[in-house]
């Protein structure tokens, strides 16, 4: 068994390349290794092979590599070779790193869409627009996110999913009360806003399906994920999510931003049903991509998601087939007239990301690593078909006066 005396390994991005250092105290042998197009061969663990001498003991002195155009990708951790040749990762990730992950601002977009999509419809409608409504509603909306996403990391970690999730809000501060607190009041203060909005509108049936949409957040938070219940350990996380950000969010808004005193039943047409079943899409595929690189973990805690029951071969297909549905969808409504034909136009503009998304998946899908990223190219696709499909629902109105 070879065991190196000692190992060393650093690594840096400077400008055009990375550069690695090693150092290996080895009995005698050569050492096989390789970029650019050399021989690189190692053991089935992943350690460094060698061919040794078992009458001699030498040196193998300082090997640098320079790899010129970042043709190899290294992680951002430092790696290790143990006494018995295996090779060990262990995380090196900075504080404000993970402070970033753990905001997830990206995630916040689930409340800016609905809204924004809402509240074109309503202008489609109506030819009127609230700013100051616009904006109670948005900062109602994120303090709600804030609630799931705090009581979600604390759920998480009482049944032991986010054990070694370093950027878990209560891995952080060290303490579950604490997040537990500032989630129902961020809960507390988002609904005061929200019944303010409804109020001022006055427009109950609003209230009304915003308040399911909360109540499918509740369920989820609370019997789907908190003990004994946890219900979404089946994989019923996906069509709460569906329902809360798309029919009943997206049409709420509509309600809200269209209503005025002179205008107090806003009729629910096919424009805004069509609309919210989409945002109701791109916002489950984001839900759907985040179990991708926890797999794992769920499987430890019992926790059956879509993607534990599907494997992740099967999870990509999925992923390719939403992203049809949605642009199958998309042109169906078009063609029905459900949707103006300035919301096609400006949506099929978004494809490339929606391809970009099929393709990350179906190539990273057995990476733990890199699948991490694919619910942020899901955000990014939803944030930018929310957009194109605002700016249509604008131009509609615009073009028609």
């Amino acid at each position: 068994m070879l065991k190196p005396l000692t190992t060393t390994l650093s690594s840096s991005c400077l400008g055009s390349g990375v550069r690695i250092h090693h150092v290996y105290f080895t009995k005698h042998g050569d050492l096989i290794r390789s970029y650019e197009g050399s021989r690189f061969t190692k053991t089935s663990k992943g350690s460094l092979h060698f061919n040794s001498d078992e009458q001699n003991f030498s040196r193998i002195g300082r090997l640098k590599t320079r790899c010129q155009h970042q043709q190899h990708v290294f992680p951002n951790n430092i790696a290790h070779i143990s006494a018995d040749g295996t090779h060990q990762d262990q995380n090196d990730v900075s504080k404000a790193t993970l402070i970033w992950r753990a905001i997830k601002l990206p995630i916040y977009s689930v409340a800016l869409v609905p809204l924004t999509v809402g509240g074109a419809v309503a202008y489609l409608q109506t030819g009127l627009f609230s700013a100051r409504r616009y904006m109670t509603l948005l900062a109602s909306s994120v303090l709600i996110i804030t609630w799931l996403n705090l009581s979600n990391d604390v759920y998480d970690f009482d049944t032991g999913a986010d054990k070694n999730k370093k950027e878990s809000v209560v891995n952080l501060v060290g303490s579950r009360s604490g997040p537990l607190i500032a989630a129902y009041s961020s809960l507390a203060l988002g609904f005061i806003g929200l019944t303010w909005a409804s109020a001022d509108a006055r427009n109950m049936r609003s209230l009304l399906l915003l308040g399911c949409a909360i109540f499918c957040g509740y369920v989820y938070q609370v019997l789907l994920q908190c003990p004994p219940f946890r219900l979404s350990y089946q994989g019923l996380g996906e069509p709460l999510c569906f329902a809360a950000f798309g029919p009943f969010a997206t049409t709420a808004f509509y309600l809200l931003l269209g209503s005025t005193r002179e205008i107090i039943f806003l009729p629910l047409t096919h424009t805004v049903l069509s609309a919210s079943v989409l945002v109701g899409l791109t916002t489950t595929l984001i839900l759907f991509c985040s179990h991708f690189h926890q797999i794992e973990e769920d499987i430890a805690v019992g926790k059956m998601s879509p993607l534990v029951k599907m494997g992740t071969e099967r999870g990509s297909m999925v992923v390719k087939g939403a992203v049809l549905t949605l642009y199958s969808l998309l042109f169906s409504l078009g063609l029905c007239k459900a949707l103006p034909l300035t919301c096609i136009v400006l949506c099929a503009l978004t494809l490339p990301i929606g391809k970009l998304v099929v393709n990350f998946v179906e190539e990273n899908h057995k990476d733990k690593g890199m699948i991490f990223m694919a619910k942020y190219y899901c955000v990014r696709l939803h944030a930018l078909f929310g957009a194109a499909m605002t700016a249509g629902l604008v131009s509609a109105r615009i073009l028609v006066k």
